[in-house]
């Protein structure tokens, strides 16, 4: 029997943010960029932020790298109503981070309520970068199932939830302690219980967020200083890390095992 070529697909366009600080945004893109040229499919878009929503009705899927990059309410209202409407938006490490310098150190205000809900959380501290267990939750789920407990070289997120309760846990860590150098540093009588992948079910749409992923070279703090001494890729490093990505893309594109 003569092999028939397979019948053609469809494409898929997706918008891909990456920007902020204190990260190396290039190092992450370029991560991202790799791991979406494995659909044949995908036709991405990058934007440095969330402002030109233009193309968002033909977008299928949105991912994002990003870290304190201001979003007008406009964006935030236009990208909720998107995924209420049945988009999927895989949200990696810092896109819910909002921070202000104080003398008492990195305030989160609460000022981005739409944002928070839409992502399901709002990033609020960090302990100092440090090994940690990272725990599946949700071993029958297939975007982790067959993932074994991993230990993760990774800031920590000490998040805010707006409703837990709506949001599926799949993977998970313990802390109670310091996080030192932001306002809110003192989480030693928290839940210690947090998030570190989830789903968020909205409307006939879904946000898959995973709060891994931590990347630094030697010029991404600037003004902080204008040169840090160490490179940091933490969980970029680590296989489980890129097989939780692929499964991320997976589910983003409509699969569902």
């Amino acid at each position: 029997m003569t092999d028939l070529p397979a019948a053609p697909g469809r494409r898929i366009d997706v918008v891909l943010v990456a920007g902020g600080k204190y990260h190396d945004i290039d190092f992450a893109r370029l991560q991202l960029l790799t791991l979406l040229a494995e659909h044949d499919e995908f036709r991405v878009r990058v934007q440095p932020d969330y402002e030109d929503t233009s193309t968002l009705d033909a977008t299928r899927i949105l991912v994002s790298y990003t870290c304190n990059v201001p979003i007008s309410q406009h964006a935030q209202q236009r990208i909720h109503d998107w995924v209420r409407g049945g988009g999927r938006w895989v949200a990696l490490h810092g896109t819910s981070t909002v921070l202000q310098a104080s003398p008492h150190g990195w305030v989160a205000p609460r000022t981005i309520p739409l944002w928070a809900a839409t992502l399901g959380s709002q990033f609020v501290a960090h302990p100092p970068i440090a090994p940690y267990p990272v725990r599946n939750v949700a071993p029958d789920h297939w975007l982790v199932a067959g993932i074994d407990g991993f230990e993760a070289t990774d800031e920590l997120y000490l998040n805010d939830y707006p409703d837990r309760s709506a949001l599926v846990p799949l993977l998970a860590t313990t802390y109670q302690g310091e996080a030192r150098g932001f306002a809110e540093h003192d989480w030693t009588t928290t839940d210690p219980e947090h998030l570190v992948m989830y789903l968020r079910p909205l409307g006939d749409g879904a946000v898959l967020y995973n709060t891994l992923g931590h990347c630094r070279g030697h010029y991404d703090m600037v003004p902080v200083t204008d040169y840090y001494p160490s490179v940091d890729r933490c969980s970029w490093d680590l296989p489980v890390f890129h097989e939780l990505l692929r499964r991320s893309l997976r589910w983003a594109r409509g699969e569902e095992n």
